[in-house]
């Protein structure tokens, strides 16, 4: 028992500070990109230069939230896309919207669909020669990846919300919620000065020329505020020549990110079982390096995604640490392994709570936020619950079990050997160290067993008597007096 102790104690230490070591330099590195001098604020640069697919959320998290910690002057959308999912749209300007400070488009070539209505959600468009933006009517995806026919209800049901959540964005931005509406419902006319500018049945798309034209008393710019030959002049033309410039570029990590992200709940689920069972065979081997693996990608993922730093990796390892603390050194206070398994809890769930940076670590999230995490955590459990039933009832009558144990004993105790040692055991008489509920923790001759009672509560402190064995606890029974 001691040497499964230390053995797990020493992975876990070096997997503890691995992830602290990596938050450390991680931290430390933004830290240095914060400006001591609000004059030397940078500009960020967050290129949309792609379809609008779920992988371009994590790249825009990552680039609103170090424009947030950078305290930045100015946040630039590079835009050249075809369009995408109205989901990934509507999130992405949620992520926009984070950013307090000045938000501008640069539309580079085009910007269809949903890039037109990320446009609208900063204060400022400005287009290059020979751009276009709009076509942002809402189409059906067939299963071959084109577009399909929409049905005329489903039409007119999407149309209608898309509407009203752009022609609001549009709006607290600044620009003419009919301009946009007009680009989204070919239902929709629009005039301008007497001027049919989209008669109904069509989808409005602007050249650059188009969108900058002027109208009304007095005039304004229909969308546009002007055409620009490149990003590097406009930049000069807002001000920010002196500025420092920095571009989020785009990683294959996004990409990665995406895939962990997907399958959070099977890897907590793993995690979960490759702990369990860790605990439940002698040694340290493949169940716990597996579970411990999971657990490290889940956090991976979170991180990579933008949604959380790896300071909750470092939570869960202390969480795990009190947990083994309780059940190896100080069996029956409760109160440690509470406190661990309430840290482990925590951190799964905050994993994955999107959070700014400017908000302390403290801080709690709102019900919102907590919402996904809370699916994700609450699906891993059940499925977690399900699976240990099912392994404790069908493993332990298989001979991949026997297997399992003697993979994971590293050489330190045999099948054979084990059972040699139970049947020596047999009859022997010792004391309940913790309350037995029915499980917990029992000493015989100076050693720790896992035990468990036939369903009886027995209290800390009685003395107990061995009658048999389930998998590696042994069943005990109160010696009455």
């Amino acid at each position: 028992m001691e040497s499964y102790a230390s053995g797990m104690k020493r992975c876990l230490m070096l997997f503890a500070l691995l992830m602290m070591a990596t938050g450390i330099c991680i931290t430390s590195q933004a830290a240095d990109t914060e400006p001591t001098d609000p004059s030397e604020a940078p500009v960020y640069i967050l290129p949309i230069r792609e379809d609008i697919m779920p992988p371009l959320t994590y790249l825009v998290r990552r680039g609103v939230k170090e424009a947030i910690a950078s305290n930045a002057q100015c946040l630039i959308i590079d835009m050249e896309t075809n369009g995408g999912r109205v989901d990934v749209t509507e999130e992405i300007i949620q992520l926009i919207n984070r950013f307090e400070g000045r938000k501008i488009t640069y539309i580079n070539a085009k910007a269809f669909s949903a890039g037109a209505f990320i446009s609208v959600a900063t204060q400022e468009i400005y287009m290059s020669p020979v751009s276009v933006i709009g076509a942002a009517a809402p189409i059906m995806l067939s299963p071959g990846g084109g577009a399909g026919e929409m049905p005329d209800t489903m039409e007119v049901k999407m149309t209608s919300g898309i509407s009203a959540l752009i022609r609001a964005t549009a709006e607290q931005n600044g620009h003419d919620p009919m301009v946009v509406d007009a680009m989204i419902d070919k239902s929709k006319e629009l005039t301008k000065d007497g001027v049919i500018l989209s008669e109904k049945g069509q989808i409005l798309t602007l050249t650059n020329t188009e969108a900058e034209k002027t109208y009304g008393d007095p005039p304004s710019p229909l969308l546009s505020k002007g055409t620009v030959a490149s990003l590097d002049d406009l930049i000069v033309q807002l001000g920010y020549g002196e500025a420092p410039i920095r571009s989020i570029e785009p990683t294959g990590a996004e990409q990665v990110g995406t895939w962990i992200n997907k399958f959070s709940s099977i890897l907590l689920i793993l995690g979960i079982l490759g702990v369990y069972l860790e605990f439940k065979t002698p040694g340290f081997g493949l169940p716990g390096i597996l579970g411990l693996t999971a657990f490290a990608i889940y956090f991976l993922g979170g991180y990579v995604a933008g949604l959380s730093g790896l300071e909750w990796a470092a939570l869960f390892v202390l969480g795990l640490f009190l947990l083994i603390i309780e059940l190896f050194f100080i069996p029956g206070t409760m109160i440690v392994g509470l406190i661990g398994a309430g840290l482990m809890l925590w951190s799964l769930l905050m994993g994955l709570v999107d959070l700014d940076p400017t908000v302390p670590v403290w801080h709690i999230p709102s019900a919102a936020q907590f919402k996904y995490p809370l699916q994700v955590l609450g699906t891993s459990i059940l499925g977690s619950a399900i699976c240990i039933v099912l392994l404790s009832t069908i493993l332990p009558k298989t001979t991949f079990y026997g297997q399992l144990i003697s993979a994971t004993t590293s050489g330190e105790q045999s099948v054979v050997t084990r059972e040699k040692e139970e049947k020596s055991m047999m009859g022997c008489e010792g004391v309940s160290v913790s309350t037995l509920r029915p499980g917990g923790k029992g000493e015989f001759d100076g050693k720790l067993l896992d035990v468990i009672t036939d369903g009886d509560m027995i209290s800390s402190g009685k003395r107990i008597r061995i009658v048999g064995f389930s998998a590696h606890d042994a069943i005990v029974e109160e010696v009455k007096s």
